[in-house]
């Protein structure tokens, strides 16, 4: 008898989780690297719950642990992202150098909401997204480059020393022409 939960998950879907749970059977960290294939090849960057529980039930870890190990991690994803992801750094470090007022800019700029930001007094835990998903802001609690502060990563590519006109020039150049 198939998984009720299972049954939303496409065929290709399915066929890259059983491939994923093959090739990484036995390896130290596979839920990981599962994990992180299957994000991979989803369109907006994100695990749905249905593959977490399709994850859980090849791989027999039980679904609780799948789900606390997809959302332990900061680089997983329970919601769909945008075409393009800037991650602000909200350290200490990044934090006295300006990161916050970066993070409102940029919001401001691309015209998300700002009460996921003062919901939260340092904002640590900030995700929000554009409608057509074209950006998703993000910020993560330290990226260990304090030397570097403000530092922002761009689609990975990691800027440092960062103000509004950097930023600004960067989020320009994804809209014309990037992503």
């Amino acid at each position: 008898m198939q998984n009720p939960s299972s049954q939303a998950l496409d065929a290709r879907e399915k066929l890259l989780i059983d491939q994923a749970v093959a090739a990484f059977a036995g390896r130290p960290g596979a839920l990981l690297g599962i994990l992180e294939t299957v994000q991979a090849a989803h369109a907006h960057k994100s695990l749905s719950i249905e593959s977490l529980r399709y994850i859980a039930q090849e791989t027999g870890i039980p679904p609780a642990r799948v789900y606390s190990v997809a959302t332990f991690y900061s680089l997983f994803n329970l919601e769909p992202q945008g075409d393009n992801v800037i991650c602000v750094c909200r350290g200490t470090a990044c934090h006295t150098r300006g990161s916050r007022d970066l993070l409102e800019r940029l919001c401001l700029d691309l015209g998300l909401s700002r009460q996921g930001i003062s919901d939260t007094h340092d904002a640590d835990k900030v995700a929000l997204t554009t409608p057509g998903h074209k950006f998703t802001v993000r910020t993560v609690a330290c990226f260990g480059q304090c030397a570097l502060a403000p530092v922002v990563e761009v689609n990975y590519h990691t800027l440092r020393h960062v103000n509004e006109r950097t930023l600004q020039r960067e989020v320009r150049a994804l809209t014309r022409g990037g992503k």
